[in-house]
């Protein structure tokens, strides 16, 4: 456990009229407390536009620099993404250092990756991030190492003129190298997907808003069906508490299997760098059959957080997939659950009846394919027999004269595949 002291911190943001400014904002002070940073005080300021140079009006550039000095804080954390001059001319002008909202969200994934792809992703999206921003950190090390005024300020502008250049030539050399690595690893990847097609196991993805419960919903899916109980994934009350999509196997009592996703979560203004990087770990949301998205019904900005789910999904190329709608932490409202009315379910997590129901509609869902046929299979074929109970829902068994007689609910490709012991017609059954 970290003890470390929070980092004390000013927020600033600016409110050019946007319908959802105090949730931007209050989403603000909970990505600063998942970065183990505190905020002191936040300031606001209410203008049209940002200022091109420096975000704050001049005043209220000032202001900052007072209020820092005088509660001894040495960083602040905006609101938007600033351009490199921004950032340089507010660091000037508040004697701080600036994180932008971009930059405080890549923090954060560094912070939390586990996994050479997560490590590997968050770094190309960083690598980009930092490459039209080298003027401003070259020219901040090279005033450390040289000063400032004199004579040598002609020299000094050459020099960081070069040290840009090399630094970008750097960076360049190392996202090529990163995504080289990315590929290799996303064609293993594609392996395992194209692997688990073959098995023709249907998929659903979880997605949704960091911190809406998909890591614990799964977990109570897993702890009840999955094939290894004990593979639980990360859970905490934080934003992005886990960079990793686990994929895991879920099996239920009438023999029906699936594979089950829980991907990373997604924030309003999520960096397009991120998004970008973390499109192969997002692919299998894309390939799935099912999405489910799970939202914070607790939470009063649940709608600017499906709103922003649906978003990052579009831009990743997920469009037509359907999709389930869980509201969850239900538990947390006066709202009777759980129920369903079509695709949106109002459940809790940690209630066994929500995961009834909530299992009940995925499979209706995903096992469409089924069908319920009799089967007559001569005493010979037993191997038969010890699939079909080991793979598909026995509904009856019989023993006659000619063999094992079967009723049985399985997928349709099994039933192509045996359909030579069939004696009556399949009758579909959606669930």
């Amino acid at each position: 456990m970290d003890e470390t002291p929070a980092t004390p911190v000013i927020t600033v943001g600016l409110n050019s009229g946007q319908a959802t400014f105090d949730y931007a904002m209050t989403e603000l002070t909970a990505l600063v407390e998942a970065n183990h940073m505190t905020v002191v005080e936040q300031v606001q300021q209410s203008l049209t536009r940002p200022n091109p140079g420096t975000y704050s009006g001049t005043g209220k550039v000032e202001e900052l620099a007072t209020i820092a000095a005088d509660d001894g804080v040495d960083t602040i954390v905006v609101n938007d993404e600033l351009t490199p001059s921004q950032i340089r001319n507010l660091e000037a002008g508040t004697n701080t250092r600036i994180i932008d909202r971009t930059g405080l969200i890549l923090e954060i994934f560094a912070n939390r990756a586990q996994s050479r792809e997560d490590k590997l992703q968050v770094q190309l999206a960083t690598l980009q991030y930092q490459l039209p921003r080298l003027h401003t950190s070259a020219s901040q090390r090279l005033d450390q190492q040289t000063g400032s005024g004199g004579g040598g300020g002609f020299t000094n502008r050459g020099a960081g003129e070069s040290q840009t250049e090399m630094s970008r030539r750097t960076i360049q050399r190392s996202i090529t190298h990163v995504n080289r690595e990315l590929k290799e690893i996303n064609q293993a990847a594609e392996t395992q997907r194209a692997q688990r097609d073959r098995n023709q196991l249907p998929s659903i993805a979880l997605v949704g808003y960091t911190n809406a419960g998909k890591s614990t919903l799964m977990n109570a899916l897993v702890q009840r069906f999955g094939k290894n109980e004990d593979k639980q994934v990360f859970v905490k009350n934080m934003l992005f508490a886990t960079l990793d999509t686990s994929v895991r196997q879920l099996v239920f009592p009438d023999q029906k299997k699936l594979l089950l996703s829980d991907t990373v979560g997604f924030v309003s203004q999520l960096p397009t760098q991120l998004v970008k990087a973390f499109r192969s770990t997002l692919a299998e949301a894309a390939n799935a059959d099912l999405l489910v998205q799970v939202v914070d019904y607790a939470d009063a900005n649940r709608d600017a957080m499906m709103a922003t789910t649906e978003q990052t999904l579009r831009e990743i190329g997920v469009t037509d997939v359907p999709m389930v709608t869980v509201f969850n932490k239900a538990d947390l409202t006066e709202t009777p659950y759980p129920t369903r009315a079509g695709d949106q379910l109002i459940l809790s997590a940690n209630d066994d009846a929500s995961i009834d129901l909530l299992v009940q509609t995925l499979k209706e869902k995903v096992f469409h394919n089924y069908v319920t046929a009799n089967f007559l299979i001569p005493f010979a074929d037993g191997d038969v027999v010890a699939y079909l109970n080991d793979h598909a829902n026995v509904l009856k068994t019989d023993y006659q004269a000619a063999g094992t007689q079967l009723r049985v609910e399985l997928p349709q490709a099994d039933f192509n595949r045996f359909k030579q012991y069939v004696v009556t017609e399949p009758t579909s059954n959606p669930s």
